[in-house]
């Protein structure tokens, strides 16, 4: 029971930030207040010439308030936001772009919510056969949540190409590279599911640090260069025998419907041997890789 309190306390403690509109101004608004300010001023200073007390009770004010409202001024351009902190605080996130302001004892930190494109750097790692495979990815993401990007990991960039690496490795062991059979999803024949397996992997890694993955996609995919020489003869072998099994399963079909046919069309009868000569002679000649040279029988059909 004590660990289980302290396991809950731990993460309340843990507890993730989570972005809120911050509390700020319009610039320009606050520009209209600088003007009239900085009128006010020079009023101040064109009656000091016939009244010292009242000129400087004009313009010391509006100077002191000029550069406190000067100082609270900042620009955010499109899907850009800031930050904004109170002695450390953080207060909320500003995501309206132009002129804006702020109290001048609050502090901001802005942050890119654009779309990102990362290439991976390629990684060699080993397949669901044990197979050492090169392997890259391009992955397209953004920052959806700047509270948890700026103070729930030190460095969200740094944590997302982490991240990127970790779960290619992981998707990378859960597939073979290829699969003759078509019976497995592969790395190479599933492009697709692979990619969509990789997103899913990577959005489960970086949610935390408030960033969404919009596409994962492989770029590179090949044997490691160790064996890639091996594994080309082995699928160039699968291959011949593949297309072997389908020239033999042909031939058989083609025998099997010429005996049928001279059966029933009483052409020739045969029996047991001169059937067995006949479907090897005709077996040789579907099957073989090379032109056969027809030899005729000038006698009778046992001669």
């Amino acid at each position: 029971m004590a660990i289980q309190m302290q396991a809950t306390t731990d993460l309340k403690a843990l507890r993730l930030s989570q972005e809120r509109p911050a509390h700020t101004f319009s610039g320009y608004i606050m520009l209209l207040v600088l003007l009239a300010l900085f009128a006010l001023a020079a009023v101040g200073v064109a009656t000091a010439t016939e009244n010292i007390a009242l000129g400087g009770a004009m313009v010391v004010p509006s100077v002191i308030l000029f550069i406190f409202v000067s100082v609270g001024f900042y620009f955010l351009q499109p899907n850009q936001a800031a930050a904004i902190l109170l002695f450390g605080d953080y207060r909320g996130t500003d995501r309206t772009s132009g002129l804006r302001w702020r109290w001048p004892w609050l502090t901001r930190t802005k942050i890119s919510t654009r779309i990102h494109n990362i290439t991976s750097a390629r990684l060699k790692v080993n397949d669901l056969r044990g197979n050492p495979i090169e392997i890259a990815a391009n992955v397209v993401w953004r920052v959806t949540d700047t509270a948890q990007a700026l103070y729930d990991v030190d460095n969200y960039q740094e944590f997302i190409d982490i991240q990127i690496e970790s779960a290619i490795r992981a998707i990378a062991g859960k597939y073979p590279y290829d699969d003759v059979e078509h019976q497995e999803i592969t790395l190479r024949g599933d492009a697709e599911v692979v990619g969509e397996g990789l997103e899913a992997e990577l959005q489960e890694r970086v949610a935390r640090a408030g960033i969404t993955i919009d596409e994962a996609r492989l770029m590179h995919l090949a044997y490691a260069q160790e064996i890639a020489q091996a594994m080309l003869r082995r699928q160039q072998a699968e291959a011949v025998i593949a297309v072997r099994s389908k020239l033999v399963q042909g031939a058989v079909g083609m025998v099997e419907m010429a005996l049928q046919m001279l059966s029933e069309k009483d052409v020739v009868e045969l029996d047991d041997e001169r059937r067995a000569a006949m479907v090897s002679n005709l077996m040789v000649v579907l099957c073989s890789e090379r032109d056969t040279q027809p030899v005729v029988n000038a006698g009778s059909l046992y001669q």
